[in-house]
């Protein structure tokens, strides 16, 4: 296979941040009429927090590591099916508990210093037993081991606190087996439906040895995966650009060595208005989630543009994802059921919804699962509707009538993520103060700031959201398990920010999870989802809708419900190609 060299006019491009799209001149025709060449520009409000596999907990940092990262299997991203990316098939026994993965040969790491020639090594076996032993590793630096191994592979908690010991188990995680150099072996402790799922996440993400022993944890910007794509530059706040992995194992199916781009750059332009002004000028080729207020701008330009030659497309699709307020049950105001309860009955979310947010979104009037999940009836559930009496009852009842003897409470929400974040917290604030008179000072913090203040119980009431890491409600109501909370408030709670406690709704979650039926797995779900609603757990507000808009000559990039992306397989269709093609 002929690898592709960047061409002189493609790395000078990177080096200055060109404006142009960089395919005209530069784009090569390829087998079944793709092509190969140019940057994809798109842009995060967000910053990015750390892309280190095991320390990634916001979607910024994934969009960016998936194209540089990848484990024994992945999601698709047109249908968010689970398909084989380093490890070619995989075997599970009768009983769906042991499961055998059998590796391609021939993959190689990114290039990188940390080898002792520069060269990227081949994958083996060994690289997924030490990765997943660290996944199993009591450090600062590893969220993941809640959310993956934890309770289902066997040997995966005992080594875990051998490591909180300072005594590391002999052999690692036993359930983790190397049987030759291109298989490894998983041993489950009971039967798990979402297995293949989990392995999908960052938590799943291959590395080599030699990048953790010389970068440590500078690893959170020195990435070397096996990845389509390899960083290039990071210049924090102001641009990531990937470029292309020439040694990248995969073929499409007309031969063609993937991926086609170029590169990949990502830009952090925090305000919306700007975001969008840069993409009408073609400075970028995908922006995700529009300016509230210029939504029916937008769509009346897409509406009024001629048969065939609009502008961009856009991209709508309902989410796995809930933007929903956060209570710290381990204070003494949040720690009242009644408190939680009348907060949500105090809020309008269908004028939330139809208003501030000019329709995008769904109400928040089901559970913690948004209604997004086919086989999964969230509509079955009995949610918060509108109830100002109910909610001014409630209030009396926590011994706050009126809103009498309730301390000024300050709602702490993260800059960035367009303007919404702010006008949502303004109407709630507002609400709150009319329903229940109550005084709501809101405090916008830095991302990353507003999530160590959540993770270390330092915050009473806050916005937050989740976006699924695999297409499971599992994904969303892990986040109310209580054996994620740790023994102390001042230590991280990354999963269970909310520190909520139910035996109730522990055992249905557990039941469900050991469940390989998948009705019966969806009805103890359910069942859980419906207790935490009856406790007040959160406080949703809304669901999202993802509206993505796109360059009319962007290819293969199909929206999904996660926002999951791969850009493996996108390519840039040359301006003139496409004209030539509308005649």
């Amino acid at each position: 296979m002929k690898k592709v060299i960047f061409s002189l006019f493609a790395v000078a491009l990177l080096a200055s941040c060109s404006n142009d799209n960089n395919t005209n001149g530069n784009s090569k025709k390829a087998n079944g009429g793709v092509y190969y060449g140019g940057v994809f520009r798109t842009n995060e409000v967000e910053d990015f927090r750390n892309l280190y596999p095991l320390n990634i907990t916001e979607v910024t940092s994934h969009r960016i590591a998936n194209q540089v990262y990848e484990g024994l299997v992945k999601l698709n991203q047109t249908d968010l099916s689970v398909v084989p990316a380093l490890a070619e098939k995989w075997e599970k026994s009768a009983d769906a508990i042991q499961w055998t993965f059998f590796l391609r040969k021939g993959v190689k790491f990114h290039d990188d210093p940390c080898f002792a020639d520069g060269k990227g090594r081949e994958v083996n076996a060994k690289d997924f037993k030490y990765c997943f032993d660290l996944l199993c590793t009591s450090n600062a630096e590893n969220q993941q081991f809640g959310n993956s191994f934890k309770d289902r592979v066997v040997g995966a908690n005992e080594y875990y606190q051998s490591t909180i010991d300072k005594k590391p188990l002999a052999g690692g995680v036993s359930g983790v087996k190397v049987v030759d150099d291109y298989t490894i072996q998983i041993t489950l402790i009971r039967p798990f439906a979402g297995f293949l799922n989990i392995l999908s996440t960052p938590g799943g993400y291959l590395y080599p040895q030699e990048a953790y022993e010389k970068y440590g944890v500078d690893m959170r910007v020195k990435c070397v995966g096996t990845g389509p794509f390899q960083v290039k530059s990071i210049k924090e706040g102001e641009a990531v650009i990937l470029e292309r992995n020439p040694n990248y194992w995969n073929v499409d199916e007309f031969g063609n060595q993937l991926p086609y781009l170029d590169a990949v750059k990502y830009t952090f332009i925090k305000e919306k208005k700007s975001e969008l002004l840069e993409f009408k000028r073609g400075n970028l080729d995908m922006i995700f989630r529009l300016p509230i207020e210029m939504i029916p701008d937008i769509l009346g330009e897409l509406d009024h543009a001629k048969e065939g030659n609009k502008p961009f497309e856009m991209q709508v699709v309902p989410a796995m994802s809930i933007f929903y307020y956060g209570f710290q049950h381990q204070s003494d105001i949040f720690g009242k059921k009644e408190v939680r309860l009348a907060f949500n009955y105090a809020i309008d979310r269908e004028k939330i919804v139809n208003y501030t947010l000019q329709g995008e979104g769904i109400p928040g009037n089901y559970g913690i699962v948004p209604p997004s999940f086919a086989n999964y009836d969230s509509k079955s559930l009995k949610g918060y509707n509108f109830d100002v009496d109910k909610a001014r009852k409630y209030m009396e009842k926590a011994g706050y009538p009126n809103g009498k003897g309730f301390p000024k409470l300050t709602l702490q929400i993260n800059s960035g993520g367009g303007d919404r974040n702010v006008q949502t917290a303004e109407v709630i604030q507002k609400m709150l103060k009319e329903n229940l008179n109550i005084d709501v000072e809101i405090n916008v913090m830095p991302f990353a700031e507003h999530l160590e203040s959540i993770e270390t119980g330092k915050a009473l009431f806050w916005r937050t959201g989740w976006v699924a890491d695999y297409p499971d409600p599992e994904t969303f109501l892990t986040l109310l398990y209580s054996k994620h909370i740790p023994e102390k408030l001042s230590d991280k709670s990354y999963l269970n920010s909310v520190r909520y406690r139910s035996a109730k709704f522990d055992s249905l979650f557990v039941a469900a999870m050991q469940e390989v039926d998948d009705a019966k797995r969806m009805a103890l779900y359910l069942q859980a989802d419906q207790i935490a609603i009856d406790d007040a757990a959160i406080m949703p507000i809304f669901y999202d809708e993802n509206y993505r808009l796109v360059q009319s000559n962007i290819r293969n990039n199909a929206a999904n419900a996660m926002e999951y992306r791969d850009f493996t397989r996108v390519y840039i269709e040359p301006q003139e190609e496409k004209s030539e093609a509308k005649k």
